[in-house]
Formats: structure tokens, sequence, C-alpha cells
């Protein structure tokens, strides 16, 4: 039989990506295999518990300073007690790092939906306040590493809802 896990099912499964909920924003920059910055944008990320639906939802939202915008929803299902996604752009999982003593690490693996050959594991560091938080995603093609993307963000409120539907560009 199977069984629905609620967010706060989830919240006590993985307490530290609980403590994640809320809106952060920050700078994504991507890097080739020889170290040259290749990409740089603004993101705004909604990480949410909904009270219904889903126990996880992440929206993220991208702008780059020449105007372009990008935002992608990622809702989550729990299963083995890891958080899933099966979607039109990724298929993979997110788990708290129970050796980490310290709490602070959140490993993730996914694959990019039709291109069974590109994986990518990221890693994200906490800070103890729970105000920063720093990942780094090391990208594989066909087994060879050929980029590494690095995030730095601040959380800027706890309260997600207050940004649903709320217009992000390089200056907000």
């Amino acid at each position: 039989m199977s069984q629905t896990v609620t967010a706060n099912d989830l919240k006590k499964l993985m307490p530290l990506l609980a403590r994640h909920e809320g809106v952060w924003e920050g700078y994504y920059r991507y890097f080739d295999v020889n170290g040259a910055k290749t990409d740089e944008h603004r993101s705004r990320l909604l990480c949410r518990f909904p009270e219904s639906g889903r126990p996880y939802h992440q929206t993220n939202h991208y702008a780059w300073a020449d105007g372009r915008t990008e935002t992608r929803d990622f809702p989550a299902a729990v299963r083995d007690g890891r958080l899933w996604w099966d979607n039109d752009f990724i298929k993979g999982w997110a788990a708290d790092v129970s050796y980490d003593t310290f709490s602070r690490t959140t490993m993730l693996n996914w694959v990019r939906t039709g291109e069974p050959d590109l994986y990518l594991y990221e890693m994200i560091q906490l800070s103890d306040d729970g105000q920063s938080r720093a990942r780094v995603w090391q990208w594989f093609k066909a087994d060879r590493l050929f980029q590494r993307t690095l995030v730095d963000e601040t959380r800027v409120s706890d309260d997600w809802r207050a940004y649903e539907g709320e217009d992000f560009s390089y200056t907000s």
C-alpha cells in the first residue's frame, strides 16, 4: 500500500532540507573544464513545503544581464527516504547527508531528460545560521567532466508565499 507523504512528514524525514524553505537569491556561474567562465546569471529560488499536493515544490527564476529570463518548476515526490524529481527536464534525487555530523550538506544526483549520458552531482552547503548557502555542480557527459556550476545564495525571506507570481529580473 502506498503511503502519502505530507510536507510535515518530509520535514521530519529530511530536517536539513526543511531548513532550506524560503526564498533564496544569488548567482549561478558556469565554468568549462579548464576553469573559464562560460555563463553567469542571477537567480531567485522559491523552496516550498506546500500544505497540499506534492510535499516539496521548487521554482527557479533566472535572469541574465542582457534581459533574458527563464522560470523552471520542480515539484518533487518522496520515495525511499529521498526527494525525487521526474519531469520534462530532470530525473533524479536529493537527500540529506547523514554522515555530515554538522547537518550542513545535501546531495543531489540527476540526469537531463532525453540526455541519458549527461548527469551531474550537486552538493549544497547550508550555513549554520541558515542565511546563506553555496552549491557546486559537477557535470559529466559520456562519463567525462565537462562543466562545473557554482551557486552562491542568500536567504531573502522565509515567506515563499509572499513571492508567488512576482516578476524577477536581473536588477530585482
